[in-house]
């Protein structure tokens, strides 16, 4: 088995209803997602992927869907008050932990054909989560 990472960076804001320390309150990250493609074969270039095609691919959807942007709960409160003002707002069906967000990436890559098998979003430089899919 063959495999390749790229990593993506991106900014984005957030904050975690119920959570009782500080991660309740909006905040924002600098984070890194790394994008794992895999594959038994390599194609008739020798590669998995050409790591152009997927940092284009999945890049140009973290740019236009999550970068900077305000990561939501759907029933945020947050979330109409910034729209109101302008700002652009993703909502997610449960709170936009860093762990949702690598599945969220990663289901994204999948519905836009990559053979995507791990993401990973670095929420700072120390805190990580991962999403590993069904092979």
């Amino acid at each position: 088995m063959y495999s390749v990472t790229k990593r993506v960076e991106f900014c984005y804001g957030h904050r975690l209803l119920g959570h009782g320390g500080p991660c309740r309150h909006p905040h924002g990250h600098n984070a890194v997602a790394e994008i794992e493609v895999r594959a038994g074969q390599l194609d008739d270039m020798n590669m998995v992927i050409d790591f152009a095609d997927l940092k284009h691919r999945i890049k140009q959807w973290i740019d236009r869907e999550i970068d900077h942007r305000m990561i939501l709960r759907h029933d945020d409160p947050l979330a109409d008050a910034l729209r109101a003002l302008g700002e652009p707002v993703y909502l997610l069906d449960s709170n936009p932990t860093a762990e949702r967000i690598a599945r969220l990436i990663f289901d994204t890559a999948r519905e836009g054909g990559l053979a995507v098998s791990r993401v990973t979003v670095w929420e700072t430089p120390s805190s990580s989560a991962t999403y590993v899919g069904p092979s």
